[in-house]
């Protein structure tokens, strides 16, 4: 029965990491339409952008978390999990679940990446890969300190 219990636990850890907040990732409210802030803010040059609201880190840790994850590197991207997702998730459980992730996916770089909303410590980040079932809409992230942390637990 522990062996039972055991993989499912790993199982549930690899589909929640994987798969948090996949959401539609418009930005916009169903009922509204856009945002008031989508649509008023003019388009701006991506890097430009970065460097002017301080996303420039927020990218970095999501493509590190990224990287850790698929390495697969299960102390690193645990680290990198807000202290929230660590409270939920203990790293004997998270750490089968990124080993099993790396295995079925192998090696995987982040393709393209936006920054859909920071504000207040918490950001939403959507991102692609080439196996598109990895990919994520609107994944939530914590500004913990003054480092950005994973927070789709």
């Amino acid at each position: 029965m522990r062996h039972t219990t055991t993989t499912a636990a790993v199982a549930a850890v690899l589909l929640l990491t994987l798969t948090a907040c996949s959401g539609s990732g418009s930005g916009a409210d169903p009922k509204t339409g856009p945002s008031a802030e989508a649509a008023s803010t003019p388009a701006a040059d991506p890097a430009e952008k970065a460097a002017a609201d301080g996303t420039k880190e927020l990218e970095a840790a999501v493509r590190a978390y990224s990287d850790a994850y698929f390495a697969p590197d299960a102390k690193a991207a645990y680290s990198m999990l807000s202290q929230r997702c660590q409270d939920a998730y203990v790293l004997e459980i998270f750490e089968p679940a990124v080993k099993a992730a790396a295995s079925d996916y192998g090696k995987q770089k982040i393709e393209s990446l936006t920054v859909d909303r920071a504000a207040d410590g918490m950001a939403r980040v959507s991102y692609t890969y080439a196996v598109p079932t990895l990919s994520q809409k609107q994944q939530p992230w914590t500004l913990e300190g003054k480092t950005w942390k994973y927070d789709a637990c």
